[in-house]
């Protein structure tokens, strides 16, 4: 008897359920799916569920599953499995996300207005092959965002296995997404039409919850945001993120040249050459703006012969140079004609360079101090006066705007040498050091040497003494820079300092003569005299021409 009137009760629920619901639920089932989504190592990550809003492909489900997702995949109400492929909007605030599947689906009717509270909603849950009973609830409360959105609070306990699953109205249009309460027995929806509006920009390439994820995202449609994201993308250390971010955008926007020169220095950046012609050569084929085009190949080929060793026949620095004259030919721009003065220099035609960058400073719409630097680099290699070379580097020095000093930081750094060179050490010590305050990057070990080596010369010793210790900390295993720190402490009678440098010399390198040599006079000047000329002797041993003659002086 018990279990029959559980069984009317039952039946009565259902039938209400089924008489109270839209028509149009059987319609509105196509278009639900389940959502799973994986680890980068194969295994299952997380399962929701959420609905089709396009015809191909767009879906809209909860964002949490995603999170540490390498892949995903749906799979609709006909058994259909499709993956997903694109991320293209998300908000962790309401938990929400848009994204892309490969194939096509049957989309959902949205609703255009909300539903008041009051009314009835209907959940849809996902049934693979049937028509779903649906879920009657009572919209307990609207909450309005961003001025035109709704939140929905229910008064209904979450259903098993329903998350993410359709709210529909009784015209059988979706409102929102289920989402049960952290805090209540109550269940909340985020208005449907919200996620169908998210969508990346160019300064989201750093966000946190899109780094999480490895599903690539979608490109900006909008030109100027997807400029900004495919910039943004070279810092990207994912290659297939990168790879299909460069892809998109030559999809969307293919007689443009960002796309392909993108594609084309990821190619180069792989060792992948051939690769990298061919993308070029399209690139000649398909942009409107051939010009670009030249001068980026141009580019391309200059900085690979420039930094990259691997040889590649078909390019040179000729063939950057065909391409970049190519460019001017088309449109005559000062950039273009910079691009083959560089190119010139590197193929050690240095004459023709610096006519080309003269003639470029000159020209008042171009003039810059880049061009007087350049111009005292190609005199330098033609042997010319120093005077004449010092001139150049004053003017560009001097011509640099002050809010832009850190561009001069070469300039200092090319007119030390000089001065260097010149005898003027002092001079150079100082230009040595505004070159250190302006680089973008620490100097290396050669630097702080370098300018040791001329304070030393400028009786500048206090000032040598750290530059040193700088060079060793820097090149722990170059045994000339400890050897080096050991003469000067020597210099100013340190003799106890320039002991232990000279032992840390020969501990390092133990066959490096000066090392022997140095320790031995450290010794003799704190009068260790038996033992200094044993040192002597073993710097003697090891072919130090200074050692014979130190030998006989102190022997005596």
């Amino acid at each position: 008897m018990i279990k029959r009137i559980v069984f009317i009760a039952l039946l009565i629920l259902t039938c209400g359920n089924i008489m109270g619901q839209p028509a149009t639920v059987k319609e509105i089932a196509k278009s639900v799916f389940t959502l799973t989504t994986f680890k980068a190592d194969g295994s299952l990550l997380a399962s929701s569920h959420g609905v089709f809003v396009s015809a191909d492909g767009e879906a809209v489900s909860d964002l949490t599953p995603f999170i540490g997702a390498a892949s995903a995949v749906v799979i609709d109400n006909k058994g259909n499995k499709m993956n997903v492929s694109r991320m293209i909007g998300l908000n962790d605030l309401y938990d929400v996300v848009r994204f892309k599947v490969d194939g096509k689906t049957t989309p959902a009717k949205l609703s255009t207005k909300p539903a008041n509270a009051g009314t009835q909603a209907w959940l849809v849950p996902y049934i693979k092959g049937k028509k779903p009973s649906v879920i009657q609830a009572q919209v307990k409360n609207v909450e309005t965002f961003m001025e035109k959105y709704s939140y929905y609070i229910f008064t209904m306990e979450a259903p098993e296995n329903t998350t993410a699953c359709p709210f529909i109205n009784d015209a059988g249009e979706v409102i929102g997404l289920m989402q049960p309460s952290s805090t209540s027995a109550d269940i909340h929806a985020t208005d449907v039409n919200f996620i169908r509006s998210l969508s990346v920009t160019g300064l989201d390439f750093n966000n946190a919850n899109l780094k999480k994820i490895g599903i690539p995202v979608a490109l900006p449609t909008e030109l100027q945001q997807a400029q900004l994201f495919l910039f943004m993308n070279k810092q990207n250390s994912d290659s297939l993120k990168s790879i299909s971010a460069i892809n998109d955008f030559i999809s969307l926007f293919p007689t443009l040249s960002e796309g392909y020169i993108a594609k084309a220095q990821k190619q180069v950046d792989d060792r992948n050459f051939d690769g990298a012609a061919s993308t070029m050569d399209e690139a000649l084929q398909k942009v409107e703006k051939k010009d670009e085009v030249h001068y980026d190949y141009s580019n391309l080929i200059y900085n690979k012969e420039l930094y990259i060793a691997d040889k590649y026949e078909p390019w040179n620095m000729d063939k950057a140079l065909e391409h970049a004259e190519a460019a001017y030919n088309i449109q005559p721009m000062a950039l273009y004609k910079h691009l083959q003065g560089q190119i010139n220099f590197a193929k050690g035609e240095y004459q023709k360079a610096d006519a080309i960058f003269t003639e470029l400073y000159n020209d008042s719409t171009f003039s810059n101090p880049e061009l007087l630097f350049e111009s005292a680099r190609c005199k330098q290699m033609l042997n010319a006066p120093d005077e004449e070379i010092l001139a150049l580097l004053d003017s560009a020095i001097n011509t640099t705007d002050t809010l832009r000093l850190q561009e001069a930081a070469p300039y200092f750094l090319t007119r030390g040498d000089i001065y260097n060179k010149l005898g003027k050490y002092r001079d150079a010590a100082f230009d040595y050091t505004r070159y250190e305050i302006l680089a973008k990057q620490r100097p290396n070990a050669e630097f702080y040497y370098v300018r040791a080596k001329t304070e030393v010369n400028a009786r500048l010793y206090q000032q040598a003494l750290p530059d040193f210790a700088r060079a060793i900390i820097l090149d722990p295993k170059e045994p000339m820079y400890i050897a080096e720190l050991a003469s000067l402490q020597i210099r100013l009678n340190q003799l106890e300092n320039a002991i232990k440098s000279a032992e840390h010399c020969i501990e390092i390198a133990p066959e490096y003569a000066s090392g022997h040599l140095l320790l031995g006079l450290a010794l003799i000047k704190s009068e260790k005299k038996e033992e200094g000329l044993k040192s002597l002797e073993k710097a003697k041993e090891l072919g130090d021409p200074q050692a014979q003659q130190l030998i006989e002086k102190y022997s005596k």
